[in-house]
């Protein structure tokens, strides 16, 4: 009787004390983000993002500490350390790079997980968790394996993405047959494309060979010459594939010199980096099927839906992500007993998120991608 009255007296401590303490031991987590500025409202579509994650996580403890960065790289600085004083050691944010350049100053063992697909950078402790361009580059390199895609042909534009572009080749390893870094002013793309592609020799290959056939004694001359001149051009060319790092108009522009210089989609695989479904390329027709690594799809408008539902308003990409960062950093502090250090990001791990499956090894943030072609103005999942 005296074990059974002792042991109720422990559950009762336990359960006044222990469990108690357990349930208001707080997991906070920062987020530096801007909210006021021109930048508000992507500021506040992140914040709406992360607090849709966190009731789908549903886990009381999870304390998220919103501050205003103001999109100022000094601003960043100090809310950030605000942070670190009120006992945070996990930040999500911020969102654009150039925030993050004065946060060497503070203690290392202050993590961000930042927004920015930048690879190359500097600090150990800011891990970039945008859709960068290893993981997209892994994922074209899956699809060149699957098709016997064996030549392909780089091209970028020769501006301040370069440096990353470059990099994600070299850690993803894709295998090219060659690689040309264009000036995107869209008045000199063609011409660049034209040399490139030999197009000028290829053309006059195809006027050399009418004039030979016209000078000939071939039985069906006429017919050979009737021919000859349907095609734009006489040639091969060396590569079986392009890959277009590049977006929106300055892609069309790239791709449709393709199509004037004789190379269309029929002859050569079309591949460009993640488009996030952009709707203005269905309707190109002309540029199609062409091919892109992206995050889910159907898990993206999910989403999409689902954030509609609970706002009544639109989101972006940018929100889409910090919906899983949310779910990313719970995970990694569940799967460590919720003790805070800044191992958790250099241990190799993985998480399921809406984008697809995130790796972590070594402070390095990437992702698996799907892929997908957009054809006859629909969009179509690969793999």
């Amino acid at each position: 009787m005296k074990y059974i009255i002792k042991f109720y007296t422990l559950l009762t401590f336990l359960i006044l004390f222990g469990f108690n303490s357990y349930a208001t031991n707080k997991i906070k987590i920062g987020l530096v983000i801007p909210l006021s500025g021109e930048n508000k409202e992507l500021g506040e579509s992140v914040l709406k993002s992360v607090r849709l994650a966190v009731n789908d996580i549903n886990d009381d403890r999870i304390l998220i500490i919103p501050k205003d960065n103001q999109n100022n790289p000094d601003k960043t600085l100090e809310v950030s350390q605000e942070l670190y004083d009120e006992g945070v050691k996990i930040i999500i944010g911020p969102i654009f790079k150039k925030n993050s350049l004065k946060l060497t100053k503070l203690n290392e063992d202050l993590i961000f997980i930042s927004f920015t697909n930048k690879i190359v950078s500097s600090n150990k402790n800011i891990l970039s968790a945008g859709v960068n361009s290893i993981s997209q580059f892994n994922a074209i390199k899956k699809f060149q394996t699957l098709n016997k895609i064996e030549r392909s042909f780089l091209l970028a534009p020769n501006t301040g993405v370069l440096d990353e572009i470059i990099a994600g080749v070299k850690r993803s390893k894709i295998k090219l047959k060659d690689k040309y870094f264009y000036d995107p002013d869209p008045t000199l793309i063609t011409k660049q494309i034209e040399d490139i592609t030999r197009y000028r020799v290829r053309k006059q290959n195809l006027l050399d060979e009418i004039k030979r056939v016209e000078q000939s004694n071939e039985v069906n001359k006429e017919n050979k010459i009737n021919q000859l001149k349907k095609l734009d051009t006489i040639g091969g060319i060396n590569f079986d594939s392009i890959i277009i790092a590049d977006f929106e108009e300055s892609l069309k522009s790239v791709a449709t010199s393709f199509i004037y210089t004789d190379i269309p989609p029929s002859r050569v695989t079309y591949i460009t980096l993640n488009q996030w479904f952009d709707n203005s390329l269905i309707n190109e027709n002309m540029i199609q099927p062409i091919y892109f690594p992206s995050v889910n799809y159907e898990k993206y408008v999910s989403y999409l839906n689902k954030y509609n539902e609970n706002y009544n308003s639109n989101s972006n990409q940018i929100a889409f992500l910090s919906y899983d960062l949310t779910g990313l950093v719970y995970y990694l502090l569940f799967k460590n007993n919720f003790i805070v250090d800044n191992k958790i990001f250099y241990k190799k791990n993985s998480f399921k998120g809406k984008i697809g499956i995130f790796e972590i090894d070594k402070n390095i943030i990437t992702h698996q991608l799907n892929f997908y072609v957009i054809e006859n103005k629909k969009i179509r999942k690969i793999f």
